[in-house]
């Protein structure tokens, strides 16, 4: 503080260093059948998303790039989500991050994909990688 004939006067507060620009991780996941598949689909999440195995360091929120390879389908899919789920080290379960799709048409057509991959087995009540 500062000291004045009219009293003390409060410094102001240092401005917080802004956040560094960073470009959203890239990872590229195949899941190889459908029960893998079961375990890893979030359906509780609004847009759907995927949980995938990794150790790699992430916040919340975080953006990624996914390239996912989906069990009997040739093709490839891209989104651009967020990391809405995190497992970190040392917990009972895989270690890995969810992934949260997009408002997108991309990200509609890859939770349409899974859902229809998956069918009757969305209603079990089997444990998975994150519930």
């Amino acid at each position: 503080m500062t000291q004045t004939s009219a009293g003390p006067i409060a410094e102001p507060e240092p401005k917080p260093e802004p956040k560094p620009v960073t470009r959203p991780a890239v990872i590229s996941h195949a899941i190889r059948d459908r029960d893998a598949l079961y375990m890893a689909y979030m359906p509780f999440l609004l847009h759907g998303g995927i949980f995938v195995p990794c150790q790699r360091d992430a916040e919340l929120g975080d953006e990624v790039f996914l390239l996912l390879s989906l069990p009997d389908d040739e093709q490839r899919y891209t989104v651009a989500g967020h990391v809405a789920w995190i497992t970190p080290p040392g917990t009972a379960r895989c270690e890995g991050i969810g992934v949260h799709f997009p408002d997108d048409d991309a990200g509609k057509r890859l939770r349409a994909r899974i859902e229809d991959m998956l069918g009757t087995m969305l209603a079990s009540d089997q444990p998975t990688h994150t519930l």
